[in-house]
């Protein structure tokens, strides 16, 4: 049997006939064994480890055995020097359990998992025995917690199918409680249409007596809209009367106003005659000289500049527009409608008259000039 110094070495049972599985690891088995090799794994310098066992360790245990599970059960099976180190750290565990597998004795308080997963490592004499039996027992265990799963799985639908059966009997009860009271509803609604065809037709003759003395009623209307009818045409001849004697007043006043016009005329021609006869007592002469002959000649080199800049503009040049509008105490003259009617014919004229007197509102305020 090897011990630490000969972790390289088969144990001594390995030198008999090496036995084999009949049959692939049990699933449990292999879960047990690969958790105790990535449990070791770290303890082993990477050097000793497989090649293909080297980039997990330095991994946690956890993560090893999630991730390593099937490089560590290969190496496992095809490495004996591997798994003789395994077993190795395997001694110092569980000591109890290596020695009386060793011994040939298996401990009747072990767990048949851990039994098996040691039997796999250190390979005593009939190890694959005790595999296939942990194997088989934890598959009549498997087996047997499956069926109490199903037994407990049977009892809850037996449950809930009891549960639903009183569910549908009171169901059942309810749905024939309320047809009871749509029974009774539908007999009080056909009790309630009966009364209402009652009052219907005590409406029908009511309405038909109504109709009678509407009749009558538009009978007496009508005599009392002739008589208000007689009475409109009286007072519309009166009105015909007041409004011709208005006529008569208004005819006079107006005849009154000529009578003073005709003399504000008088008075008038009076004063007119009079001036002529002052223009012929003092025979003032007929004027020769006219303003615009007092305005000096503009002579070449010494013009205005505003008035070089007009030379070359085309009479529509808004330029020749803002030079005029800059002489002082200007006066612009607008003729609206060729304007707006040049500029936008198709708008309404009131949007004409309103678009041109707000452009013209704008320049006014800009230039200070009378439009």
């Amino acid at each position: 049997m090897p011990d630490a110094a000969g972790a390289g070495q088969e144990p001594a049972a390995g030198d008999a006939p090496s036995e084999q599985l009949d049959r692939p690891l049990p699933e449990g088995v292999r879960r047990r064994v690969v958790g105790i090799a990535a449990d070791a794994l770290g303890a082993i310098p990477p050097g000793e480890l497989p090649a293909g066992l080297r980039p997990y360790a330095k991994f946690t245990p956890a993560r090893r055995a999630k991730y390593a599970a099937t490089a560590l059960a290969a190496a496992l099976d095809a490495e004996p020097v591997f798994r003789v180190r395994i077993a190795d750290r395997l001694r110092l565990g569980q000591p109890d359990l290596v020695k009386a597998l060793e011994s040939g004795a298996v401990p009747a308080a072990a767990d048949p998992m851990d039994v098996a997963a040691a039997a796999y490592l250190l390979r005593p004499a009939g190890w694959s025995r005790l595999v296939v039996e942990a194997g088989d027992e934890v598959e009549r265990a498997d087996a047997e917690g499956a069926a109490a799963e199903a037994a407990r799985v049977v009892e809850k639908l037996q449950a809930e199918l009891t549960e639903v059966r009183a569910a549908a009997r009171a169901d059942l009860d309810r749905h024939r409680a309320e047809s009871e009271g749509v029974r009774r509803e539908a007999e009080s609604l056909r009790k309630r249409v009966r009364s209402l065809e009652s009052d219907t037709r005590r409406a029908q003759a009511e309405a038909r007596k109504l109709a009678t003395e509407l009749e009558a009623a538009r009978a007496a209307a009508a005599a009392e809209r002739s008589a208000a009818d007689g009475e409109a045409r009286r007072l519309r001849h009166r009105i015909t009367e007041l409004e011709t004697a208005a006529e008569a007043g208004r005819r006079s006043a107006r005849e009154g106003r000529s009578v003073e016009d005709m003399r504000l005329r008088l008075l008038l021609d009076t004063v007119l005659q009079s001036a002529q006869g002052l223009q012929r007592e003092l025979a003032l002469p007929v004027a020769q000289l006219r303003p615009a002959d007092l305005v000096e000649a503009v002579e070449p080199g010494s013009a205005n500049p505003h008035d070089v800049a007009r030379r070359g503009l085309a009479e529509d040049d808004p330029a020749l527009l803002d030079q005029l509008l800059a002489i002082p105490q200007v006066h612009l003259v607008v003729d609206g409608y060729n304007v707006t009617k040049t500029g936008y014919p198709t708008l309404p004229l009131e949007q004409q008259r309103m678009r041109l007197l707000g452009g013209l509102a704008m320049l006014a305020q800009r230039t200070q000039a009378e439009v």
